[in-house]
């Protein structure tokens, strides 16, 4: 029976110890794995042979203590050494590390169900999803169509290199410069006067209500400026420049009326708000009077001064004749300026400011800005205007903001394109005459997604070409209450197990998971000394359980002598 026992017993020990070298070979042989994580075996012995229970002190005697004799051990358990690795930089910003608790959640493509891993050796794929080596998506939250993370469920990551284009409508422009309180205060605008014109269909003088088609001078009556059919191009000058050529389509029921709002238009004249009416009472605009004459009034400061020459109006490719004599000049302190803004498509659009001195007291000076845009959709291209009052000190004074609206309504972007106009950066205080300039706006042209950076979030910020930085996502993280318990499932993937308890989902950093490192990976923490340790003691211990075996046969064989 004893030589049985230990025949059993060191066969036992034999056993254990193959399980131990076997672990400590699987951790040696995964030095080398991203996110591997050593294992540890732990022995118990078994049942022991009571030969005695012993026997308690009496008055006389001391007692005696059990005799029982060990009938081995067996493994205890096998258990993951979750401790941080070390972590090495890399070059691929898809490469990702966990610096503290938690897996990456990845989705399985076989099964549809999630496998967890600390391996996170990541890579674009064909449709320029994260995925590992092995194809699993790696999962996290998504965006909706503002950039937005989504946060009510777990979505494969994508980030499209190359194939997502992207522009930003401008929202917000902010204008510095200086507004001198010294200039000359503004007074008048221009006004241009045509030569009388006559309605072919009286004869009498031209009115609002006069067709196109019957319009004359009266130096030749009976030859109408316009037919049906043909395109009426304006291009003024205004600040000394050329603008933009507009055109009016000659119909049959096109008036007077038409032709004095296209001029209007075309020359961005301001006549809402508050804009004030010169002393010659003639407000701002285009009208006609009872002798048959255009009269043009424009808007006051020498940057708004037009001029309508010959041959700035062609119907058909041919000059009008009809001539704008100018009475007076726009006058006063003004400045003016040109800058870019986008509309939701990316698409350039050229807007003009002007502001001139419109008031003045002795503690404040007030100017008043006019925006205007050639690209705006339809014949008007002015935007709208509105005041700028400083104080005594050049500063500001109320509210420093307004919203305009650019008419996109030709186009295929949103429309109305609204902007809020922001001139508190603007000075009251200049002693080398007026200057505006554009300080900020946010629009930019179309843009591709070139690159990408994740944060230790797990934010995934993607940058354009165009200077435009947006969010594609967020990886998501697990943590388990016991990760023991978590079974492996090979390409070092753990499937949750029935003791691990359920993945916890949360974002890098939060509720105790890890932050993430970008273009690093976790190396495996297994210790090559430890385990090479270990290894001697787990094969000295198996030669001792072989020696004992050994041992045993030799007295079997004794015994089988005596029988002879």
């Amino acid at each position: 029976m004893g030589l049985t026992s230990a025949l059993n017993t060191s066969l036992n020990g034999l056993a254990l110890n193959e399980t131990e070298i076997n672990v400590l070979g699987n951790n040696i042989s995964n030095a080398g794995t991203t996110g591997f994580k050593a294992s540890n075996v732990s022995f118990q012995t078994q049942l022991a042979q009571t030969m005695s229970f012993g026997s308690a002190p009496s008055s006389t005697n001391g007692g005696t203590n059990p005799m029982q004799i060990g009938l081995g051990a067996e493994v205890a358990g096998i258990s993951a050494d979750f401790s941080q690795g070390s972590i090495t930089s890399t070059s691929t910003p898809s490469d990702l590390a966990i610096q503290g608790d938690g897996f990456f959640v990845l989705k399985d493509g076989t099964t549809g169900g999630q496998v967890y891993t600390r391996d996170g050796e990541f890579r674009l794929d064909s449709v320029n999803q994260l995925t590992n080596s092995a194809g699993q998506q790696v999962m996290g939250y998504g965006v909706d169509s503002n950039f937005n993370l989504v946060t009510t469920g777990l979505a494969p990551l994508q980030i499209p290199l190359g194939t997502l284009h992207l522009a930003e409508a401008t929202s917000n422009i902010k204008m510095g410069g200086a507004l001198s309180p010294q200039g000359v205060l503004a007074t008048q605008g221009t006004l241009e006067t045509s030569q009388a014109l006559t309605d072919m269909s009286g004869p009498a003088a031209a009115t609002a209500s006069t067709l196109l088609s019957n319009l004359s001078t009266t130096a030749n009556p009976l030859v109408p400026l316009f037919t049906v059919g043909q395109t009426i191009s304006l291009a003024p000058t205004k600040g000394g420049q050329t603008m933009g050529a507009k055109t009016l389509a000659v119909t049959a029921s096109t008036k007077v009326s038409d032709l004095e709002a296209f001029i209007s238009g075309t020359l961005g004249l301001q006549t809402g708000g508050t804009v004030p009416v010169d002393a010659d009472a003639i407000p701002v605009g285009v009208s006609i009077n009872g002798s048959g004459q255009i009269l043009v009034k424009g808007n006051r400061g020498t940057a708004d001064d037009f001029n309508l020459p010959i041959g700035s109006m062609t119907a058909g490719g041919t000059a009008v004749p009809i001539s704008f004599i100018p009475s007076q000049t726009a006058d006063g302190e003004s400045a003016t300026t040109t800058f870019t803004a986008y509309d939701s498509l990316g698409t350039p659009l050229n807007v003009r400011m002007t502001a001139y001195k419109e008031a003045q007291s002795p503690n404040n000076t007030t100017y008043r800005y006019l925006l205007e845009s050639a690209d705006q959709s339809g014949p008007q291209i002015a935007i709208g205007n509105g005041t700028i009052t400083f104080d005594n000190t050049g500063k500001v004074t109320g509210s420093s903001t307004a919203q305009f609206a650019i008419d996109r309504s030709t186009t295929s972007a949103t429309n109305p394109m609204l902007f809020t106009f922001d001139f508190s950066q603007i000075s009251g205080i200049s002693s080398t005459g007026s200057t505006l300039n554009l300080v900020s706006q946010n629009g930019t042209s179309p843009g591709t997604l070139t690159s990408y950076v994740i944060d230790n979030s797990g934010v995934i910020n993607g940058a354009f070409d165009n200077g435009i930085t947006r969010t594609l996502g967020q990886i998501a993280m697990a943590r388990f209450p016991n990760p023991q318990g978590l079974v492996q499932a090979g390409t070092n993937n753990f499937t949750q197990g029935i003791a691990s308890g359920l993945p916890q989902i949360t974002a890098p950093g939060t509720f105790g998971a890890g932050t993430i490192r970008s273009g690093a990976l976790e190396q495996s923490n297994t210790d090559i000394g430890k385990n090479l340790v270990n290894l001697i003691v787990a094969s000295t211990n198996y030669q001792g359980n072989a020696r004992v075996i050994s041992s045993v046969d030799q007295l079997v064989n004794v015994l089988l002598t005596l029988g002879r």
